[in-house]
């Protein structure tokens, strides 16, 4: 198991439960001799000035181990900039679902302090690399931990475009849209479109259809190594967006190409010894508990 001597902090600035949480986690960490390095915004929204700070290119560089404290979509930010250092991220829940980031606040102390004394699970998670492509040249694109969705925009409009896996035709489409995630992303948006739960180890990607004019338009679960280019229609009235966990936007022209594969550099994320995936969806999905119970 591998010795944490220098953590990073992450979290969100503007949250008042991270900051406190971060600060609990900071007393904490310094009770133990770490050394710490805070994030550059989270170090301007608690004024403080004794402990360094950095951006994310050096606390990947720098760090053994990063804890986020916040949402999941504070993991899938850090995730982004940081999974290229193969830096480890632990995840703190200050948000609602919580799927990444698995510790509560109550437990910080006592989870930390088993992963300081390497008492974790550390899974690996891939992330999708797209670009968006016209006339031969790349105009934008973006990493995903979750998904890349391509959807209208602004407007609620039908739009065209034909789905191609390892250079294979699969199939032409009018649609809202298209959802193509991994599977931590399994769990996120492309569940609400009709996708299926996967297993975060499982080497696939899924696509899920957005409201198809078809009812036999499906999900494909396909290879993770899969390379997937989605060709724009040329007659789309519409200019398809291309979203990468919500946040990177590229805005398509008819004709332009979205190209998507897995990157190279993978997630390390570090669970406690009690993680659980199928707990994880009982308690966050709703499902039932043992009969009886």
């Amino acid at each position: 198991m591998a010795e944490f001597k220098r953590i990073g902090l992450v979290g969100r600035p503007g949250s008042d439960r991270s900051l406190y949480t971060l600060q609990r986690l900071i007393q904490y960490l310094q009770s133990r001799g770490i050394d710490i390095i805070l994030d550059d915004d989270i170090a301007k929204s608690l004024g403080e000035a004794q402990l360094p700070s950095a951006d994310g290119e050096t606390l990947g560089k720098t760090c053994d181990l990063v804890i986020v404290v916040g949402g999941d979509g504070s993991l899938l930010g850090a995730a982004r900039s940081l999974a290229k250092y193969n830096v480890p991220l632990l995840g703190v829940n200050r948000g609602r679902l919580g799927f990444l980031t698995d510790i509560t606040p109550e437990d910080i102390e006592d989870k930390v302090a088993e992963v300081l004394a390497g008492k974790y699970l550390m899974e690996s998670r891939f992330l999708l690399d797209t670009s968006v492509v016209r006339q031969g040249k790349v105009i934008g694109g973006g990493d995903a931990l979750n998904d890349v969705v391509i959807h209208p925009g602004r407007f609620i409009r039908m739009i065209e475009f034909e789905l191609y896996i390892d250079g294979q035709f699969v199939y032409s489409q009018r649609s809202d849209g298209l959802i193509v995630s991994t599977p931590t992303g399994s769990t996120a948006y492309a569940l609400s479109g009709g996708g299926p739960i996967m297993h975060p180890k499982l080497d696939a990607i899924v696509i899920v259809p957005m409201n198809p004019h078809t009812l036999s338009s499906r999900p494909i679960v396909v290879d993770g190594n899969s390379e997937i280019r989605i060709n724009v229609g040329e007659h789309n009235r519409a200019y398809p967006h291309v979203t990468c966990d919500g946040q990177n936007h590229v805005v398509t022209n008819p004709g332009d190409e979205i190209h998507i594969h897995k990157k190279p550099h993978k997630l390390h994320l570090i669970h406690p010894l009690n993680h659980n995936f199928y707990e994880t969806c009982r308690t966050k999905l709703g499902w039932g508990s043992r009969l009886g119970e």
